[in-house]
């Protein structure tokens, strides 16, 4: 009796252990959640204007709206639950170890950054690709924009190719290579900010 009950207990446990993982893993905020994640979401939602109330840390009905109207923009499933799609759009990392965290927020960065250039300026110079990679990254540089990529080009009205959706391209090799050389630091642009 006492052998089963040492199981039942070590069952439990176990399982509390790898629910625990899973859940922080897999994190996600949707109707009801609060804390700093929803802080966060709805920092970048008011400022790209889908947001309009009070950044609370609650995710009330006001948040769902936002995040489904961000996610219908972006070209994602729109179920108003900012799940890790969602938040790697919004820029907003969930990564649990910082040097694995960086290295995907940073492979996210750069291919945000690659369909940016694809949708904006496919048709230009390969010259003229990095000057759009490089305007947002100088941008992003800028105290008066956005600290973060996906912030400068999911900012109300910065940029064509998220207005019409074409930042849901998938981008070639040229915008990859383009926004590649901008985060190296090729910059054609003489650090235009282009103000809007």
């Amino acid at each position: 009796m006492k052998k089963i009950f040492i199981l039942f207990c070590l069952a439990i446990i176990l399982i509390l252990c790898f629910s625990t993982i899973y859940f922080n893993t897999y994190a996600l905020s949707k109707f009801g959640s609060t804390g700093e994640e929803v802080k966060q979401i709805q920092t970048k939602l008011k400022a790209w204007g889908y947001y309009t109330g009070s950044v609370d840390g609650i995710y009330g009905s006001k948040t769902v709206a936002a995040v489904k109207k961000f996610q219908q923009k972006n070209g994602l499933a729109v179920d108003g639950i900012a799940g890790s799609k969602t938040l790697a759009a919004l820029g907003i990392n969930t990564g649990s170890s910082s040097s694995g965290s960086s290295t995907t927020s940073n492979k996210s960065d750069l291919n945000l950054l690659s369909k940016l250039v694809y949708g904006e300026a496919r048709g230009e110079s390969y010259k003229g690709q990095v000057a759009v990679a490089a305007t947002v990254l100088n941008r992003v540089a800028h105290s008066s924009f956005p600290n973060t990529i996906a912030g400068v080009i999911y900012q109300n009205g910065a940029y064509t190719a998220v207005s019409d959706g074409q930042i849901n391209l998938t981008p070639d090799s040229t915008a990859k290579k383009a926004a590649q050389d901008a985060i190296n630091g090729w910059d054609p642009t003489s650090r235009m900010y282009i103000l809007f």
